[in-house]
């Protein structure tokens, strides 16, 4: 009874029962009052710090709210709403401002769950990283200013793809019907999913990183080709790690981590050359370090994704196993 009035049923609604992979059912209220219940608004306070409030806003985006109310008592200054307005349509997919007055800013979440899957939000995530990946190493090569530039604000639209991603997992965990809609057939993969997107985040931060590096370069060439070539081997590993989760490939996945130590030995080599041959690199030590450190990173999550590949994999047997028991107990 406590469940019922929770949830705000009454005589003559619509419940619905889903078959979990272990044999178990789960209830959920009809549809159109689970949607309603997430339509909820949230009163915030706007404070001195900008970036504070903003986190607040994505905190309550992520957990699934489609209409949030930011309310400023004494009126948000022009800085405060720019700040605001701006950070909003750059770094949250589907958020748009409905209304404003001078004490309070409305934004409400446009985009249907339904409209796009887990899978594609990934695959534009990665391919995003990806181009900046190419991108980093033309840079690099030609110590071209313009192109770090734009690299440096692509991982804008990174961060996008990992929020959204990250409101799907949890919308997924609170509803298994939406989960198979968005492609998780199983909510044992979340846990899963949702290191990957980190993990894949962290790898746009270092490539953000090496173009800032690019910058500081000044538009001085030379860089010497063994670094070129770390950077278009944690190319390949990012990429081969992703392809390992789109298919669950875990030879794949083991070929990654083999060969991700290949590239940190790579990078110690280049290293220790450089501190005995200074005359053989152009770049300053300090700045050569922190861009080979960064293709290492790189290698290493790569790496990390891997294993995620291989022990979702191992999750899937498991479950595979225990349906057939299950199926050969009853028959």
């Amino acid at each position: 009874m406590e469940w019922v009035r929770e949830g705000g049923l009454t005589a003559g609604d619509t419940v619905l029962l889903t078959v979990r992979p272990d044999r178990s059912l789960l209830i959920n209220s009809d549809q159109s009052k689970m949607k309603k219940n997430v339509r909820s608004k949230v009163d915030m306070t706007a404070s001195e710090d900008q970036e504070e409030n903003f986190r607040l806003l994505v905190a309550n985006y992520l957990v699934g709210y489609d209409i949030i109310r930011i309310l400023s008592p004494g009126g948000f200054s022009a800085a405060e709403r720019k700040y605001l307005k701006e950070s909003a349509r750059r770094r949250l997919i589907g958020i748009e401002i409905v209304e404003e007055t001078r004490t309070e800013i409305i934004l409400q979440n446009l985009l249907n769950f339904q409209d796009i899957s887990l899978e594609k939000s990934l695959q534009s995530m990665f391919r995003i990283i990806y181009s900046m990946m190419e991108d980093s190493v033309v840079a690099l090569k030609e110590a071209d200013m313009e192109l770090a530039k734009d690299i440096i604000q692509r991982d804008n639209d990174v961060d996008k793809f990992y929020l959204l991603s990250v409101r799907q997992i949890k919308a997924a965990l609170d509803d298994s019907t939406l989960a198979g809609k968005i492609g998780i057939k199983d909510s044992k993969d979340c846990l899963g999913y949702r290191l990957i997107i980190k993990l894949m985040e962290r790898i746009g931060d270092h490539v953000q990183g090496i173009s800032h590096s690019v910058i500081q370069m000044d538009g001085e060439k030379g860089i010497h080709d063994e670094i070129i070539e770390m950077g278009l081997l944690s190319q390949k590993l990012f990429q081969d790690s992703f392809n390992a989760v789109m298919s669950i490939d875990t030879d794949l996945a083991n070929h990654v981590m083999r060969t991700s130590k290949m590239s940190i030995a790579l990078g110690n080599k280049i290293i220790q050359k450089s501190e005995h041959s200074e005359k053989a690199y152009c770049l300053s030590g300090e700045r050569q370090r922190k861009i080979i450190e960064s293709f290492q990173r790189i290698s290493e999550y790569s790496a990390d994704i891997a294993e995620m590949v291989i022990n979702m994999k191992a999750t899937h047997i498991k479950q595979a196993v225990s349906e057939k028991a299950q199926a050969l107990e009853q028959a």
